[in-house]
């Protein structure tokens, strides 16, 4: 499907300069004459169709309210749909994994609707897909969650097994097992991914020593080290009422939600949570690390550093000048890299804010001789948007890709449940939630401008360049990047300093 993909664009790009008479990249016998490229220059031009008016948003009724054991609950009320969405986040993720044991918080979610209360995992599944819902577990770097949909009247029966899976999962020895081994399968699979790679090397740059650097998958070592008892501990440190959020969305009313909820989670313990660790990730410094991958026909590109975290006062201004960068509705990187250059197939660039810190990160991958021209213009385009004005146009596209967007992610009552959800995790109020288009609107080309000039540190970007190194590294010097770290695959080691193993890989 991709090389499908690559091809059309391929034609597309070659039918687009034959058009604007101008020579095809690769392909120095395809050109237009000066005649012909003057006959089509009058061609008629239509600019894009202006974005359709804003929608207000209307957001559902809702109640915050909490059981006497601390557990927090939201009740949306939305009867659109004949269906109700249970989201739970437990405040606890892999940046909680305890030290050597990274990869706990991973398979202590993915054990939990592996057998709990009275069923097995395969009765839990059968339970669920009777009565046509879902469940799920899972976590990230702060947070662990389980969610059910189900239509309305299954509403008590989600209830029963959500408690079960979240108060009492066995942990049973051969699922263990049988989980470990996936999640090692899963590593061995990510360790010759270029794209995993160098989104995990990158991730340890910025973050470095801090658990948001650390991997969050495990290693081979750290996920064959963890026993019953670990997962255990694990869960009864975490899994507390008090540290726990539940949402229900959809077509039921707040006293019969509630009567529910008294019933399966009112018994719930509370208990003492451990207090985070007071870590700082490292301050941004320019790092250039070369990953070498022989067979590599492209090189996967990461540039970024540290930024900020959800809950910074200055959030809204950063996203919106990171859109700019390489976002939905005004890409600059994909208009120099892509339309202008042909150097790529995709460039954007993300902030990914989390409890305590963030990152900015700009991605995009590259034919293997073209990766240092690709890498300069990455990294200048971080500059030029600390020391120029943004102009009107790109914020306005930005601000209304994400107006127009926003109404979507309130369609259904699990999405709805999980935008409550964020802002009670991240200490934000509810009450912003319907006020998202003014938040949004409010930001002007000043606070792009001054923000950027604050946050962004293009002298202090760290780079990762996966792909063929024989084939890239000579012009790296020419570029600007000539200090460089060069690592084989293989070799690549995310708990060592300088990110290399000692000791070569145990055969298999």
């Amino acid at each position: 499907m991709r090389l499908k993909a690559i091809a059309t664009l391929g034609v597309f790009a070659a039918l687009t300069a034959l058009v604007a008479g101008q020579a095809v990249p690769g392909s120095s016998g395809l050109r237009q004459s000066s005649s012909q490229g003057a006959r089509v220059s009058n061609w008629p031009r239509e600019a894009p169709p202006r974005p359709l008016a804003a929608r207000p948003v209307v957001f559902p009724p809702y109640e915050i309210r909490k059981l006497a054991n601390g557990l927090q609950v939201v009740l949306v009320n939305h009867n659109e749909q004949p269906s109700i969405s249970v989201r739970m986040i437990i405040r606890a993720g892999a940046a909680q994994d305890p030290k050597d044991k990274h990869g706990m918080a991973m398979l202590t979610a993915t054990l939990l609707d592996q057998g709990a209360g009275h069923r097995s995992a395969e009765q839990i599944a059968d339970t669920i897909d009777f009565v046509g819902g879902v469940l799920g577990t899972g976590a990230g770097s702060d947070l662990s969650y389980v969610n059910a949909v189900v239509m309305k009247d299954s509403y008590d029966l989600a209830l029963e097994l959500m408690a079960d899976v979240v108060q009492r999962p066995t942990f049973a020895p051969d699922e263990i097992e049988r989980q470990r081994q996936q999640a090692l399968s899963a590593l061995k699979v990510s360790a010759e991914d270029p794209e995993a790679v160098a989104g995990q090397v990158i991730d340890r740059l910025i973050y470095g020593f801090h658990p948001y650097g650390m991997p969050g998958a495990g290693t081979a070592a750290s996920l064959a080290s963890l026993t019953r008892a670990d997962f255990v501990d694990f869960h009864k440190k975490y899994f507390v009422p008090n540290n726990a959020l539940l949402a229900v969305v959809g077509d039921i009313g707040a006293a019969e939600a509630m009567v529910a909820l008294e019933k399966y989670f009112g018994g719930w313990q509370p208990g003492v949570v451990p207090a985070q660790p007071a870590t700082e990730p490292p301050p941004p410094t320019k790092r250039v690390i070369v990953i070498d991958k022989k067979d590599a026909v492209q090189t996967e590109i990461r540039v970024g550093h540290l930024a900020i975290p959800r809950k910074h006062n200055d959030y809204e201004a950063v996203d919106q000048a990171v859109k700019i960068l390489g976002g939905e509705g005004a890409n600059r990187l994909q208009q120099v890299l892509r339309t202008q250059r042909q150097l790529t197939y995709g460039a954007s660039a993300n902030l990914d804010p989390f409890k305590l810190a963030g990152a900015v990160i700009a991605e995009t991958d590259t034919q293997t001789s073209n990766t240092a021209e690709a890498l300069r213009i990455v990294v200048d385009e971080f500059s030029r948007l600390q020391r120029e004005r943004v102009f009107d146009e790109e914020l306005s596209g930005a601000q209304d890709y994400m107006v127009g967007h926003f109404p979507l992610t309130l369609e259904v009552p699990d999405a709805i449940a999980t935008q409550v959800l964020n802002q009670l995790f991240y200490e934000l109020p509810v009450d912003d939630l319907p006020k998202y288009r003014e938040r949004v609107l409010r930001v002007t080309p000043d606070d792009i401008q001054r923000v950027a000039r604050w946050f962004i540190r293009p002298a202090q970007l760290s780079v990762v360049l996966v792909g063929n190194a024989d084939g890239f590294v000579k012009d790296l010097k020419g570029a600007g990047f000539g200090d460089y770290e060069r690592i084989p695959i293989e070799n690549v080691d995310l708990l060592s300093v300088d990110l290399q193993r000692r000791t070569p890989p145990k055969p298999e």
